[in-house]
């Protein structure tokens, strides 16, 4: 299996960020502070144990198709990246998966040094797109946040992701993991787009 790259990035007036794989074991303990909280009911785990958590992305680490990483601002967690390859997950079952496509799923820490200031995420979500579309040479970028989450469709959408169908993704009850259905947004961020002065995602 190939390492997942590492990236570091320096954004000006804002920090250091940088994006490692996801240690299963020594980064499980925050992670499960913040998928536990309300505010990530979302993500479907908020009543996992930590070592449910652990054992959940050690699976995830053997996977070639799935990969999760710990993103941090000036050294310190502010994020969880996931990524994955949409030909592989059940969110191609609902639109047509290109060639170069790569899937994110980003939950922001609840309590991120300085979280509040206007623009954070937006910098942090540039650095995202760095690393997915040049560091990992994709071409365009799928999410699929939960349509109650108005909150991660916005910002996507400020971002320059451009919104596509509400779409059902199907349950997945495998030995392994269960994803129940999920009706969500689709939006979609080409290269193209995420690198032109006209978004201000440079």
């Amino acid at each position: 299996m190939p390492e997942t790259p590492r990236h570091e990035q320096h954004v000006p007036d804002y920090g250091t960020v940088g994006i490692r794989p996801l240690d299963p074991g020594a980064d499980a303990a925050v992670i499960h502070t913040w998928v536990r909280q309300e505010r990530a009911a979302f993500w479907g785990m908020t009543h996992l144990t930590e070592a449910q958590v652990s054992e959940i992305y050690a699976h995830m680490a053997t996977l070639d198709t799935h990969h999760a990483h710990l993103v941090t601002k000036d050294g310190e967690p502010v994020a969880l990246l996931q990524t994955y390859d949409p030909a592989a997950d059940r969110v191609s079952e609902c639109y047509e998966v290109r060639p170069g496509d790569i899937g994110v799923h980003l939950l922001v820490a609840p309590a991120a040094p300085d979280a509040h200031r206007p623009g954070w995420t937006s910098a942090l979500l540039t650095v995202v797109a760095e690393y997915v579309l040049r560091v990992l040479d994709r071409s365009r970028v799928v999410v699929d946040p939960d349509v109650r989450n108005t909150k991660a469709v916005t910002r996507f959408e400020r971002q320059g992701f451009e919104a596509g169908p509400e779409v059902v993704l199907p349950e997945i009850d495998l030995p392994d993991v269960y994803l129940p259905e999920k009706r969500a947004r689709l939006a979609f961020l080409t290269r193209e787009t995420a690198f032109t002065e006209a978004t201000g995602t440079v």
